[in-house]
């Protein structure tokens, strides 16, 4: 089965690619198409993650490794598109170079079947022009139960006699 994206970028412009790839191919392979789709080098770490229908940031599926043998997670180049993506769940977010944050909203629109006279993947429609460098980010923690602005302001910053850790716990 053909699998049609479409991947936007997260900012105030529209700027946007429906990309059509084989459901079977790898993260990696759909990761290639991304980034030749808006004129990337490729050379930069990425991952996707899995998405609800909120854009809630959930699993991890990085190019590679880097964990270290500690809980290790999945890899773009062992994991099927399918595996992670179907009609019910059509969401993704696509993180490309973790300096600059280039953060895109990947949504399945549609499954097809494949033609014969068409090579996959294929980039259908292109709209707008990345910008010189990533959209900023603004990052808000959420207050939760409890959080108060005003406990920051009871804590004396100056004298750290009374919290209760050893002097030397590194």
């Amino acid at each position: 089965m053909i699998y049609r994206f479409r991947v936007i970028l997260d900012a105030k412009e529209d700027v946007f690619r429906d990309i059509e790839i084989n459901s079977e191919n790898t993260l990696e392979d759909f990761h290639n198409a991304i980034t030749q789709a808006f004129g990337f080098d490729g050379n930069e770490m990425a991952s996707f993650y899995v998405s609800n229908e909120e854009w809630e940031q959930g699993e991890e599926i990085a190019l590679f490794d880097m964990s270290e043998g500690v809980d290790s997670i999945r890899i773009m180049n062992e994991t099927a598109i399918d595996d992670v993506t179907h009609k019910n769940q059509t969401r993704l977010i696509y993180v490309y170079d973790f300096f600059s944050m280039w953060t895109f909203l990947v949504e399945l629109a549609d499954i097809a079947e494949a033609d014969p006279n068409q090579t996959y993947p294929n980039l259908m429609f292109s709209h707008g022009e990345i910008p010189d460098e990533a959209p900023d980010k603004e990052f808000k923690a959420e207050k939760t139960v409890g959080d108060e602005d005003e406990d920051y302001d009871e804590f004396d910053h100056e004298n750290y006699d009374d919290l209760d850790f050893n002097e030397n716990w590194n």
